[in-house]
């Protein structure tokens, strides 16, 4: 039986499906800190609440790719992913704090697709560098 969990496939199938599991409920915290609901805005055609949805679940499955890279067992993966998405999280904040002329969740639910992009890259960003932490 240890055999069959050393196998690549199904390793690969465990962290895809660990993996999508935690951006569901990752997605779900980032709907409940923001003002506006994302996948409603979304279907709208809000093209700025997409680009800053899109750039949460880049950043996401990024940070899970170097934790996935980094990491021997699969329960060390998954602390290290929600270390990650913490981390990612704090800094939605201060992207928040460091804006005191407007409000990026107004803007974005506004479709003001420049903070809508800016929240993307801000995103991705700091990804790359909570992925690099994580190595």
């Amino acid at each position: 039986m240890n055999q069959f969990w050393e196998n690549e496939f199904v390793r690969t199938a465990g962290y895809y499906s660990v993996v999508i599991l935690c951006m569901i409920v990752f997605l779900a915290v980032f709907e409940l800190v923001t003002k506006y609901r994302n996948w409603d805005e979304i279907k709208k055609g809000n093209v700025a609440v997409a680009m800053a949805t899109g750039g949460k679940i880049f950043g996401i499955a990024n940070i899970f790719r170097h934790s996935i890279m980094h990491n021997d067992t699969l329960l060390t993966m998954i602390s290290w992913g929600v270390f990650g998405f913490i981390l990612l999280l704090i800094g939605y904040f201060i992207f928040e704090f460091l804006t005191p002329k407007f409000k990026i969740d107004e803007e974005i639910e506004n479709n003001n697709k420049a903070v809508g992009l800016i929240s993307m890259i801000i995103s991705i960003g700091l990804s790359f560098v909570i992925g690099a932490g994580l190595s």
